[in-house]
């Protein structure tokens, strides 16, 4: 469960599974670059690996992980410290996710909209889908510029039988002491993606 300074169900339902006619479920960077080790990581992040499964075990839907794999040298350096890069093990899927792997795409930057996987998904096989589910990290980052670059998506095309849900108990960002409140980060994200007509819920039970 996300860290905030109030609790997710007063401002977020909760839903139910046989509301979803036809969900897909991406899982936005649980590596160990964000989770376990790494300039960037935080280990409290690794307290939504076991809503993440629980999920995946309840939806029994199609998971997709993504996982931020960079070359040494790439632009994005430029703005944060040196991480996840290829190799490096950083870039792995957490131990405790593995097993339910049976997709993955790789992402070079902070937004998996742009992702060539992701792309490809979008040309040929986004039409078998109703509900794009989102868990992961960052909440505030990778997570929030998904979200709102595939919202945009969806409106330019007009394809109001799709929807994006993100799940606020799956979802978690990184803290840093007067740099990068977690708590602050977290509500801003989520009220951000509600105000931009993402649906936010607390959590999706059977």
């Amino acid at each position: 469960m996300c860290r905030l300074a109030f609790e997710a169900n007063e401002l977020y339902p909760s839903i139910k599974k046989d509301q979803l006619q036809h969900p897909v479920h991406f899982v936005i960077d649980m590596v160990n670059g964000f989770v376990k080790e790494g300039a960037l990581h935080d280990e409290a992040i690794g307290a939504v690996i076991d809503p993440i499964k629980m999920l995946i075990d309840r939806l029994q839907c199609r998971t997709i992980f993504v996982a931020d794999s960079h070359p040494p040298q790439t632009r994005e350096f430029l703005s944060y410290p040196i991480h996840c890069v290829i190799g490096s093990g950083e870039d792995q899927i957490v131990d405790e996710l593995t097993p339910y792997i049976h997709q993955l795409m790789r992402k070079n930057c902070t937004n998996t909209f742009f992702c060539p996987d992701f792309q490809a998904f979008l040309k040929d096989e986004i039409d078998s889908y109703k509900e794009i589910i989102l868990t992961g990290c960052c909440s505030d980052i990778c997570v929030l510029q998904f979200a709102l670059t595939l919202n945009a998506w969806l409106n330019e095309h007009n394809r109001s039988e799709q929807r994006i849900i993100v799940v606020s108990d799956c979802v978690e960002t990184y803290h840093i002491d007067h740099v990068h409140d977690a708590q602050v980060m977290n509500a801003f994200a989520l009220e951000m993606m509600k105000g931009n007509g993402i649906e936010v819920v607390c959590s999706i039970e059977d």
